[in-house]
């Protein structure tokens, strides 16, 4: 038997490979499923099943495509209703894979269909437990993402099962049985998860806030469900599209397989509502750009980001990323459901620039220079983009606060009269902040290099007193 956990760090997301005897079986994996294929081929087995934990919200999963490419047979857990040929197990049921046992069991409470997955060795001894977003490493499934979409699931509804499920079928279990869970630290289906990506049921059991002992069903509702924020706008599309079914990802390839010269690019920036993102580093995006392109770091957390920033998930989008990375930039445009790349420029940058094209650029000022240039100007303000949770644990004397994930809100809130030396921690969120509003008619805009870890670092500003940010929650 082979238990291969494959894990993807843009979404937090862990997909599983399991292998016995010729057969294998693959749990939720990511749309691109070639390299699921491929994996199997190496061990000259075929993919008998594709388990799903439930109908995922923060990225379209590679069920169907993985299914009609190997003929294997989707699985979902009971009360499920997939819009295409898919296999809804009973609770109980058993799945044999090669001399391997996977028992369904089901979960409810992140979401209605949620299920797990328990392991038997070829043995028959109970080894792991996939336990998607049901039980996470330190921490449980958010129980309010459902009701995004059934309008009638409430969160304290939802809690109130996923309470019960992790009571009467998790938590029973044999201390030694490994947990394998669909999700780590960075992922919005959580609050408080552990960047370690597997443990011992045992150890969840002692350290785990959700599975102490002597926990009622009250406090368990009230603490799962405290200090929630609103889940990604991206997220009941997501749903939806797992649900119903999607275009395949080969199809989304092709359809932005187009590299277009700086004229036909500036063509259909000007004739189609593309949004142009820019996926190129931060510090070498301020230095020269298109105008009213948008920064999204391919190296970061560009999926939830785009998912974040772009409302519209059927907008289509031009793009302009560093040699050879197309087609990896439309990949993880699509595990998020954004499948409406039109085209890209061809030669980047570079071949915009050698054709005489206008580009813009966004200042940058060194954080031990940042003191000096306040000072210099009484009515410029500093700016924190980070989340709500990161300022109030810690910040800038002084600083306002306007959080990137909710930028779309708050445009009101910033003066173009005024100048704003914008930060987040280390320079990844601030410079989408501020290449979003250059593109809405902000020009007042400085980028703090290095972020607040940089500003702190240089002790020029005074910094409030440290706030552990789980006593916040």
């Amino acid at each position: 038997m082979r238990i291969e956990q494959i894990y993807t760090g843009c979404l937090a997301q862990g997909a599983y490979y399991i292998e016995s005897n010729g057969e294998a079986v693959v749990i939720d994996p990511l749309r691109e499923v070639d390299p699921y294929i491929s994996r199997a081929e190496k061990d000259g087995a075929k993919i008998k099943y594709v388990l799903e934990t439930h109908f995922h919200a923060d990225f379209v999963s590679g069920h169907i495509d993985l299914a009609e490419k190997t003929g294997a047979q989707i699985v979902f857990g009971p009360t499920a209703k997939p819009g295409f040929e898919a296999h809804v197990a009973r609770d109980g049921e058993e799945l044999k894979v090669g001399d391997i046992t996977l028992t369904v069991l089901h979960t409810p409470g992140h979401t209605m269909e949620s299920s797990c997955y328990l392991l038997k060795d070829e043995q028959g001894k109970q080894v792991g437990i996939f336990t998607g977003d049901t039980l996470f490493i330190g921490d449980v499934g958010r129980p309010d993402l459902a009701q995004k979409v059934v309008a009638e699931l409430t969160q304290q509804k939802l809690a109130e099962h996923l309470f019960d499920s992790l009571r009467d079928k998790i938590m029973p279990l044999a201390d030694d049985l490994i947990v394998y869970p669909a999700h780590g630290a960075g992922s919005a289906c959580g609050k408080n998860m552990s960047k370690e990506t597997t443990d011992t049921l045992g150890n969840q059991k002692k350290f785990n806030y959700a599975l102490r002992a002597n926990m009622t069903k009250e406090e368990f509702v009230k603490e799962i469900t405290a200090g929630l924020m609103p889940p990604p706008a991206y997220f009941p599309e997501n749903v939806m599209m797992n649900i119903r079914g999607y275009e395949s990802i080969d199809t989304v390839l092709e359809r932005a397989d187009h590299a277009l010269d700086p004229a036909a690019f500036e063509a259909a920036a000007n004739e189609t509502d593309a949004v142009m993102i820019d996926t190129r580093d931060a510090e070498i995006f301020a230095k020269a750009f298109i105008p009213n392109s948008i920064n999204i770091g391919i190296n970061g957390s560009f999926a939830p980001w785009v998912g974040t920033l772009i409302p519209d998930i059927k907008q289509r989008i031009l793009l302009i990323t560093d040699q050879d990375r197309e087609e990896e930039v439309v990949t993880r445009l699509a595990r998020v459901g954004y499948d409406h790349t039109i085209g890209y420029l061809k030669g980047g940058i570079d071949a915009w620039i050698k054709a005489g094209k206008q580009v813009d650029r966004i200042e940058s000022v060194q954080a031990d220079q940042l003191s000096k240039r306040l000072q210099s100007d009484p009515s410029a303000v500093l700016l924190d983009v980070r989340k709500a949770s990161e300022y109030d644990s810690e910040h800038v004397i002084g600083a306002e606060n306007i959080p990137l994930d909710y930028i779309n809100d708050h445009f009101a809130q910033i003066d173009k009269n005024k100048t704003y030396f914008v930060h987040c921690a280390g320079g990844y969120r601030s410079m989408m902040f501020n290449s979003i509003l250059k593109a809405r008619g902000y020009d007042n805009l400085i980028d703090v290099q290095g972020g607040f870890k940089a500003i702190k670092e240089s002790a020029d500003l005074q910094v409030s007193n440290y706030v552990c940010p789980s006593t916040l929650l």
